[in-house]
């Protein structure tokens, strides 16, 4: 598996995978889009202006837009890296945001993939990351402690762990 920023070719794919998280009603954490205004060459330019810190909504912090592919280079997740937390993302959303595509979860893919957003996370200069998940999503408790997560709290069903990459 590969997670890399998404480029101009994984139009098909990307919009293949966005497909299947809107037909399931499936959470996508990690991945943003407007589904009845989506523009794929607006996205890319806005996660490359997000990355540099322009144009971000005043909620948001600069972050980095990431997509997951498998060997055959499909598709298969989302992963947002946030360069810094606000107050919100201290309590709900932590520095990374990731999700699995419906069809793909079960199969090692996330903790592949949040392990490689980890490292990114390093070369970053984030020291210690901060995860977050809701208490009843068994499946990413389980990456997040596969990765390192030391628990630390709850708060209105989100559990809080953070990941030390001083090491």
């Amino acid at each position: 598996m590969q997670l890399r920023r998404p480029n101009v070719d994984d139009q098909a794919t990307i919009l293949e995978m966005i497909k299947e998280f809107e037909d399931q009603k499936s959470q996508h954490d990690g991945g943003f889009w407007n589904p009845r205004e989506f523009s794929y060459s607006d996205w890319l330019q806005q996660n490359r202006e997000y990355e540099m810190g322009i144009n971000i909504p005043s909620q948001f912090v600069p972050s980095i837009q990431l997509v997951s592919f498998d060997d055959d280079n499909r598709a298969i997740g989302f992963l947002n890296l946030r360069l810094r937390l606000n107050d919100y993302l201290k309590q709900k959303g932590g520095h990374i945001g990731y999700s699995i595509r419906p069809t793909e979860r079960g199969k090692g893919y996330a903790k592949e993939q949040l392990r490689q957003g980890l490292q990114l996370a390093k070369a970053k200069n984030i020291t210690s990351v901060l995860l977050t998940c809701h208490k009843d999503n068994l499946a990413s408790k389980k990456t997040i402690l596969a990765c390192g997560g030391r628990y630390e709290d709850t708060h209105d069903n989100v559990e809080r762990y953070w990941i030390d990459l001083e090491g």
